[in-house]
Protein backbone atom coordinates (compact mmCIF):
# COMPACT_ATOMS: atom_id res chain seq x y z
CA UNK A 1 0.00 0.00 0.00
CA UNK A 2 1.40 3.55 -1.17
CA UNK A 3 0.62 6.38 0.90
CA UNK A 4 0.66 10.04 -0.39
CA UNK A 5 -0.30 13.04 2.22
CA UNK A 6 0.18 16.16 0.60
CA UNK A 7 -0.29 19.49 2.31
CA UNK A 8 -1.71 22.80 0.23
CA UNK A 9 -0.64 26.10 1.11
CA UNK A 10 0.70 25.45 4.32
CA UNK A 11 3.33 23.25 6.27
CA UNK A 12 2.07 20.26 8.99
CA UNK A 13 4.00 19.43 11.60
CA UNK A 14 5.13 16.19 12.40
CA UNK A 15 2.68 15.65 14.99
CA UNK A 16 -0.70 15.87 12.33
CA UNK A 17 1.51 13.85 10.10
CA UNK A 18 1.72 11.34 12.70
CA UNK A 19 -1.57 11.32 13.57
CA UNK A 20 -2.94 10.56 9.66
CA UNK A 21 -0.25 8.03 9.25
CA UNK A 22 -1.03 5.79 12.00
CA UNK A 23 -5.07 6.08 11.06
CA UNK A 24 -3.80 5.00 7.16
CA UNK A 25 -2.20 2.25 8.03
CA UNK A 26 -5.38 0.90 9.86
CA UNK A 27 -6.41 0.72 6.11
CA UNK A 28 -5.94 -2.83 5.10
CA UNK A 29 -8.15 -4.29 7.87
CA UNK A 30 -11.21 -3.15 5.93
CA UNK A 31 -9.66 -4.14 2.61
CA UNK A 32 -7.09 -6.36 1.68
CA UNK A 33 -6.45 -5.07 -1.91
CA UNK A 34 -5.57 -1.36 -1.37
CA UNK A 35 -3.13 -0.17 -3.86
CA UNK A 36 -2.67 3.53 -3.02
CA UNK A 37 -3.58 6.31 -0.57
CA UNK A 38 -3.52 9.74 -1.25
CA UNK A 39 -4.73 12.21 1.20
CA UNK A 40 -4.73 15.99 0.67
CA UNK A 41 -4.82 18.77 3.74
CA UNK A 42 -6.41 22.19 2.51
CA UNK A 43 -6.55 25.55 3.91
CA UNK A 44 -9.99 26.61 2.53
CA UNK A 45 -9.11 30.34 1.29
CA UNK A 46 -12.31 32.47 2.77
CA UNK A 47 -11.26 36.45 2.53
CA UNK A 48 -11.62 37.57 5.83
CA UNK A 49 -13.06 34.61 8.10
CA UNK A 50 -11.16 31.82 9.84
CA UNK A 51 -10.41 29.51 7.37
CA UNK A 52 -11.62 25.99 7.80
CA UNK A 53 -9.59 22.96 7.18
CA UNK A 54 -10.13 20.13 4.86
CA UNK A 55 -9.10 16.98 4.54
CA UNK A 56 -9.80 14.81 1.18
CA UNK A 57 -8.61 10.81 1.12
CA UNK A 58 -9.23 8.95 -2.11
CA UNK A 59 -8.05 5.41 -2.27
CA UNK A 60 -7.18 3.44 -5.02
CA UNK A 61 -8.11 -0.13 -5.06
CA UNK A 62 -7.76 -2.86 -7.87
CA UNK A 63 -11.14 -1.57 -10.30
CA UNK A 64 -12.51 1.03 -8.11
CA UNK A 65 -11.53 4.45 -6.46
CA UNK A 66 -13.16 5.75 -2.73
CA UNK A 67 -13.17 9.56 -2.17
CA UNK A 68 -14.47 11.31 1.02
CA UNK A 69 -13.89 15.18 2.02
CA UNK A 70 -14.64 16.88 5.27
CA UNK A 71 -13.86 20.14 6.61
CA UNK A 72 -14.22 21.60 9.93
CA UNK A 73 -11.73 24.00 12.27
CA UNK A 74 -9.09 21.48 13.21
CA UNK A 75 -7.20 19.12 10.61
CA UNK A 76 -7.70 16.26 13.15
CA UNK A 77 -11.35 16.74 13.12
CA UNK A 78 -11.89 16.72 9.62
CA UNK A 79 -9.48 13.91 9.01
CA UNK A 80 -11.67 11.83 11.46
CA UNK A 81 -15.04 12.38 9.86
CA UNK A 82 -13.81 11.83 6.60
CA UNK A 83 -12.23 8.83 7.93
CA UNK A 84 -15.25 7.55 9.28
CA UNK A 85 -17.28 8.25 6.19
CA UNK A 86 -14.27 6.30 3.94
CA UNK A 87 -14.78 3.51 6.19
CA UNK A 88 -18.67 2.73 6.28
CA UNK A 89 -18.25 3.39 2.33
CA UNK A 90 -15.63 0.70 1.82
CA UNK A 91 -17.52 -1.74 4.21
CA UNK A 92 -20.44 -1.02 2.18
CA UNK A 93 -19.43 -1.88 -0.81
CA UNK A 94 -17.51 -5.64 0.44
CA UNK A 95 -21.01 -6.13 2.09
CA UNK A 96 -22.13 -5.66 -2.18
CA UNK A 97 -19.63 -7.82 -3.73
CA UNK A 98 -19.94 -10.58 -0.71
CA UNK A 99 -23.58 -10.68 -1.93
Amino acid sequence: MNVNIQTVHFDADVKLLDYVSKKLYKLPTFHDRIIKVDVFLKLDNIVHTIKDKIAEIKVHVSGYDFFVKASSKSFEESFDCAWDSLVSQIKRKKEKQAA
